[in-house]
């Protein structure tokens, strides 16, 4: 996994609002294909490069110009470790709907926007908290050989 620098928090909780939106839509109108399409996305973000993420271009050509600079930054990697567990469920739901078990599409795209609108109202991301716990307690299997 390549290493991308280190980000503006403020940039990953702004793609959680919009993934919030997203799965959210998915959940009220059953369009797997908008699901797939996620869950692309998180593909991308989690085994290429969070660069690839369209909303952290929005973010970052639209909506920080706009705000106070900060020199917070955040490291990458939880990041890029949680946007694999979106996938995960992403890709199960996708899976469900696709295949006509639509509770299970159901069961893991709400258990995805639960984790993505705790990222985007209160900051708390479960895959980084994850990731964060990995690192403690299986430290060999969490860093790159």
């Amino acid at each position: 996994m390549p290493k991308d620098a280190p980000v503006d928090p403020r940039g990953p909780r702004f793609s959680a609002w919009m993934t919030t939106v997203v799965l959210a839509v998915v959940l009220l109108t059953g369009w797997w294909r908008l699901l797939a399409a996620q869950t692309v996305l998180f593909a991308l973000c989690a085994f290429v490069s969070l660069k690839l993420n369209p909303w952290g271009h929005v973010y970052r050509h639209a909506v920080q110009p706009r705000l106070t600079p900060t020199t917070e930054r955040e490291e990458a990697a939880p990041l890029r470790f949680a946007q694999g567990v979106g996938f995960v469920f992403a890709l199960v739901g996708t899976i469900g709907y696709a295949s006509g078990l639509t509770t299970l599409g159901v069961v893991a795209t709400a258990a995805a926007l639960v984790a993505a609108l705790l990222n985007a109202a209160f900051g708390l991301c479960l895959g980084c908290e994850m990731y964060l716990l990995i690192r403690r307690y299986a430290p060999a299997l969490a860093r790159p050989q």
